[in-house]
């Protein structure tokens, strides 16, 4: 296992663990790797100075104590759950639509489609297009450990 040091474009930095750094390339260039607190993909590894254990003390030295990962509280852990059953529900009754999603959604606004759930991908311009053409949508929850 290999822990780093990550940080977001919008400079939220975080530490995630992965098998090996191929486990993290390939889950980097499938943009499963994301920020914790922006859900931000455009996440890079950050400078991390190794942990080096030494013999005249028990413990390693700390490195980054201010970057301590906190366990989630049993009310974090419910409400997470509480997420992922959310976000199972809603994709389990609602098409993927893919990249077509601003489109569909459009269309189904409009009343050239079939009014019906879906579920898509859409670039945070399109998202921003819809909502000022005032078509509902919302996006999914992500729980963050989903990814990480």
């Amino acid at each position: 296992m290999i822990r780093y040091a990550l940080i977001c474009t919008n400079g939220h930095e975080f530490e995630s663990w992965f098998k090996d750094s191929s486990a993290y390339d390939e889950q980097s260039g499938r943009g499963l790797v994301t920020c914790p607190s922006c859900n931000s993909p455009r996440v890079e590894k950050a400078i991390m100075a190794p942990q080096v254990a030494r013999k005249d003390r028990s413990l390693p030295i700390p490195v980054a104590p201010d970057h301590s990962v906190a366990l989630a509280t049993p009310e974090q852990s419910e409400l997470r759950a509480k997420l992922r059953e959310l976000r199972q529900l809603l994709v389990q009754n609602s098409e993927y639509v893919g990249a077509e999603f601003p489109e569909q959604a459009r269309r189904i606004h409009f009343g050239e489609a079939d009014p019906r759930a879906i579920h898509g991908e859409a670039s945070l311009d399109e998202v921003r297009s819809l909502l000022d053409e005032g078509v509902e949508i919302m996006p999914l929850p992500l729980v963050p450990d989903e990814r990480n």
